[in-house]
């Protein structure tokens, strides 16, 4: 196929999985546009068997680690973690809707960070719309919580985000040298996220009934709580050793897992649910048009706007144009392409990428398929989410947000080294 003919298709192939992923018709899985799209990529020449292959190899550890995060997080849910945590939320909030947000921007904040922000959009908003409602408060600004801070606070571990995993393979960080580097920008983007939140939602926090719920504290589920806390520690000591990480994760669930199933509070096929397969799928196959996007001439356009080096104009660039890209195309897309032109300018680089492509999703319903998830899940609980409220919001966060933390990873770098 002529080089022309084969960007053309790419391109086409590429926006109509987009759409398919973004609209899911008829209730369909992302994976069924997507699997054959990948097929006629590489049927009609335009990506070479051999770099199919290879895009496959590359993405086959961060899918499996995907899996077993995906999986823990629902055992969590399981062993009642997320009810516990509505529960400390209410009981703390003591009734007033701005102390519940700052228990909603810690919880979120944590459990997005450990747990991924698959488990914040669909494990968490559900409880939060819960406690809202247990408070007589307004449940607008706790639950637009869950969505920035699924996309925000997922900046801390490699396991918090998919584009996380995907960064952490292409930078050559360690884990804990990857963490380091993000927890002040992760800070720092959490803290302008939650000052805007205040001023933006004043009149919803102020509303709403203030008398203290009277419910029994729900028991503590000390046995995840242990497994996540030893699973963060297998993290640590894996990459230490030079082990996939994805090793711990697997680790951390198995022990859920069995101990589930002994109890039958699950079912094996639960279980493969939990995996999400489908998804799984999905992302593989976008992988392999995405690949054949960039051999076909984006690889080469981009490569012209993307600055080498790792000064704070390089990483403000790169930032920015990942948040762009990320509002154009979604953002798992937009890091599958920046990946490998950023990469030969060292970590720093590879970690200014993650702050547009997980910051920017915030400013359009089409930024991550994380924020395309929670709005069915607010519509499911009879609620809706206004376009332009919802951008000017992020118009409010993601400038500013994305600025300081690029300045935030910038002093990061100046001071332990990429």
């Amino acid at each position: 196929m002529s080089s022309p003919l084969a960007e053309a298709v790419s391109v086409v192939l590429l926006l109509a999985v987009l759409a398919c992923a973004v609209v899911r018709p008829f209730g369909w899985p992302e994976a069924v546009v997507a699997v054959p799209a990948a097929g006629v990529v590489i049927a009609t020449g335009a990506i070479s068997l051999d770099h199919a292959r290879d895009e496959a190899a590359r993405l086959g550890p961060v899918i499996g680690f995907l899996a077993a995060v995906l999986v823990l997080a629902q055992l969590c849910d399981d062993e009642g973690l997320f009810h516990a945590c509505g529960a400390w939320m209410a009981r703390t909030a003591a009734g007033r809707p701005r102390r519940l947000l700052v228990q909603v921007f810690a919880a979120a904040s944590v459990i997005t960070a450990v747990l991924s922000l698959d488990a914040t959009v669909v494990l968490l908003t559900p409880v939060v719309f819960a406690t809202a409602a247990r408070l007589g408060a307004r449940p607008k600004p706790h639950v637009y919580a869950c969505t920035h801070l699924s996309n925000t606070a997922s900046l801390l571990l490699p396991v918090s985000n998919l584009t996380n995993l995907l960064a952490f393979a292409a930078s050559g960080l360690s884990f804990t040298r990857f963490a380091a580097l993000m927890a002040l920008p992760w800070l720092v983007a959490i803290t302008v996220e939650y000052v805007v939140f205040r001023r933006f939602f004043a009149t919803d926090l102020d509303a709403g009934a203030r008398t203290p719920p009277t419910a029994e504290p729900r028991e503590l589920p000390v046995f995840a709580l242990v497994t996540v806390a030893c699973t963060l520690a297998g993290f640590v000591l894996t990459s230490a050793l030079g082990v996939n990480p994805a090793w711990a994760a697997f680790a951390g669930a198995v022990v859920l897992a069995v101990r589930a199933l002994a109890r039958r509070r699950t079912r094996p096929t639960a279980l493969v649910r939990a995996a999400a397969v489908p998804f799984l799928v999905f992302v593989l196959a976008l992988g392999i048009v995405v690949r054949a996007v960039v051999d076909n001439g984006l690889a080469a356009g981009l490569g012209h706007l993307v600055p080498g080096g790792n000064g704070f104009a390089a990483l403000l660039a790169v930032a920015a144009l990942a948040a762009v890209l990320a509002n154009l195309i979604n953002n798992l897309p937009a890091v599958l392409v920046l990946l490998p032109l950023t990469a030969p300018s060292g970590p720093g680089a590879v970690l200014a990428v993650l702050l547009g492509v997980n910051i920017g999703p915030n400013l359009t319903y089409a930024g991550s398929l994380a924020t395309l998830l929670w709005r069915r899940i607010v519509h499911e609980h009879d609620s809706d989410v206004e376009l332009g409220e919802f951008t000017r919001l992020g118009l409010c966060t993601v400038p500013a947000a994305l600025l300081l933390a690029v300045v935030a990873l910038w002093a990061s770098l100046t001071v332990i080294g990429g």
